[in-house]
């Protein structure tokens, strides 16, 4: 199944920074830090080298709730979500648009821990129509998903950078030109690595 979004963004950056389509499906995405910057990586793509944002706890194998830290490890890309109107992009990923009640539980002790919730809800949780534009276009990554452990980190999604690739709380994230370019190779088989 392959899902349409929209954007928002100017034909020159589509033409100046979307081209150059990846022959083959992407089978591994592979993210490490980058030399000398703690909370910069860099994501290898089908033997190209972009750069993207990583936790401001760095990287972790023993990842906990709240340490800021992307976990290393292996995962899965399972789906996604996108906000109507802002991003473009064909992708063979299940996508749902972002509601206004659409939040995800972040409280450990909570029986919907890491998982996508209605707001209002009374446990702590994140908004997932953000004010900003992290979330135009952010892909669920199966950490802590099957089985959920307590404490060992929810909301650990692939998503938009920020300017200047400033640190997340967790997740990976890649410009929105990164991302147009990389959706269209990537499916469920896609699988994540984190590695030092």
């Amino acid at each position: 199944m392959i899902c349409f979004v929209t954007r928002s963004y100017s034909k020159k950056s589509e033409r100046n920074g979307a081209g150059g389509k990846f022959r083959k499906p992407l089978r591994i995405l592979t993210v490490r830090a980058r030399p000398g910057h703690p909370s910069q990586g860099q994501l290898i793509a089908g033997g190209t080298v972009f750069p993207c944002a990583i936790g401001r706890g760095g990287m972790s194998a023993g990842k906990r709730e709240g340490d800021g830290a992307t976990p290393i490890g292996s995962m899965r890309i399972l789906s996604g979500y996108f906000r109507r109107g802002r991003f473009a992009a064909a992708t063979r990923l299940p996508m749902r648009a972002i509601r206004a009640d659409l939040g995800w539980c972040e409280v450990p002790a909570d029986r919907n821990y890491n998982r996508p919730v209605r707001m209002p809800y009374a446990a702590s949780h994140e908004t997932m129509l953000r004010a900003d534009r992290l979330y135009d276009a952010c892909l669920v990554l199966d950490w802590n998903i099957k089985p959920r452990r307590m404490n060992r980190g929810s909301a650990i999604f692939f998503h938009l950078a920020r300017p200047g690739f400033t640190p997340t709380q967790g997740c990976v994230a890649v410009t929105a030109r990164t991302m147009a370019r990389l959706l269209p190779s990537i499916d469920t088989r896609t699988v994540m690595r984190i590695v030092r």
